[in-house]
């Protein structure tokens, strides 16, 4: 009886495990860390070191995040020109890089693409210049950044709407100034100076923007620049920064939703499947995937910074998961835990026959 006693404990716990593993996945996973006026724009996440890296736009520093919220410095360049920053970060683990859009506060047409080491010293490897007349204050050229598997760059370019190439040494190229990204931009937006801005590589060949002014999201092949608009169920409201997850589903953030989108035709549409509410104060800028392929969004605060008028240390980096998604995850759970009580309840009932047939032997 002792035998059958330790079973039924065994498969009661893992039932309850089970039973608790729809409440933990409830809770998400928020990255509080400190550092004076950081005010980020962009978050990169690291595989191999395990931390997110995020740049400033009141310093030219980029820092290391940990996932319990422990800071490093990575990247402090008193070498840049004057009141330079970091907008757009990314790691490039294949190459050992990391690759940073600068913003120049004092003249915002001369804006670069700085490539780092992504390991310890952090040296610089090259500082490319992209100039852009037609930058203003407040709408610097060069935004956001990605790369391909051979190390280019692709930079976007959200004053005068148009993609730079970088290679692997730093030479500077268009790869895109196609008229199908100058749409008439949303009436009466706070964002109509804002176009191209996030940019991620697809694996297939080609790059997923998104155009904050319009709403609209493009395809851009990666190698002649061909560009096309894709076709969307639902209108986006102020698309900024973008990420892939692995399964393919596109997350792009804006400073009141993160969207959740897919595609079935390689991005010639999309459907916007779910979208998450964000608190639009902390003005949410960037979105990266993480570990287990889970997405993150960074609330930087960025108006404060941008204003110039704010003094603050306290930043996040928030896990955000898709409720639809979550709303499977918990159906399957409940499944299986339906599996777990037949299989203890007719386990019982076949004990239950064995002890009544072993007692009748033995009388």
């Amino acid at each position: 009886m002792s035998l059958t006693i330790t079973k039924s404990i065994l498969v009661l716990t893992t039932i309850f495990s089970l039973i608790q593993s729809p409440i933990s996945a409830t809770t998400p996973h928020v990255i509080n860390f400190r550092s004076p006026n950081l005010y980020p724009e962009s978050v990169s996440y690291d595989p191999t070191a395990q931390h997110f890296i995020v740049g400033s736009l009141r310093h030219p520093t980029i820092l290391s995040i940990s996932d319990a919220g422990v800071v490093n410095t990575l990247v402090s360049d008193q070498s840049l020109p004057a009141n330079s920053t970091f907008l757009g970060v990314t790691a490039d683990v294949t190459h050992n890089r990391l690759l940073a859009v600068v913003y120049s506060h004092s003249d915002p047409s001369n804006c670069a693409l700085a490539a780092y080491n992504l390991r310890p010293p952090h040296n610089r490897l090259f500082l490319t210049t992209l100039h852009d007349p037609a930058s203003i204050i407040f709408a610097p050229g060069a935004n956001d950044v990605t790369l391909d598997f051979s190390g280019n760059a692709f930079v976007t370019n959200s004053a005068s709407n148009l993609i730079w190439k970088v290679d692997l040494e730093g030479k500077a190229s268009v790869l895109s100034e196609s008229k199908t990204f100058t749409k008439t931009p949303v009436p009466d937006s706070p964002y109509s100076l804002c176009g191209l801005n996030g940019i991620v590589y697809c694996s297939k060949g080609y790059l997923l923007v998104s155009q904050t002014n319009t709403g609209n999201l493009y395809k851009v092949d990666y190698e002649d620049g061909t560009t096309r608009r894709i076709q969307l169920n639902r209108e986006l409201i102020a698309p900024d920064g973008i990420a892939l997850r692995s399964d393919g589903v596109l997350l792009v953030v804006s400073p009141y939703k993160l969207y959740f989108i897919k595609s079935d035709d390689s991005w010639s549409s999309g459907v916007v499947y779910d979208e998450t509410t964000l608190d639009e104060e902390k003005l949410p800028t960037s979105v990266t995937v993480g570990a287990e392929d889970r997405v993150y969004v960074l609330n930087g605060h960025v108006k404060e910074g941008v204003l110039g008028n704010g003094q603050r240390d306290d930043f996040s980096i928030l896990e955000v998961r898709s409720e639809d998604e979550s709303g499977e995850e918990a159906i399957w759970v409940y499944v299986l835990i339906g599996f777990g009580l037949l299989y203890f309840l007719v386990w019982r009932f076949q004990m239950r026959q064995l002890y009544t047939n072993m007692n009748k032997k033995i009388a």
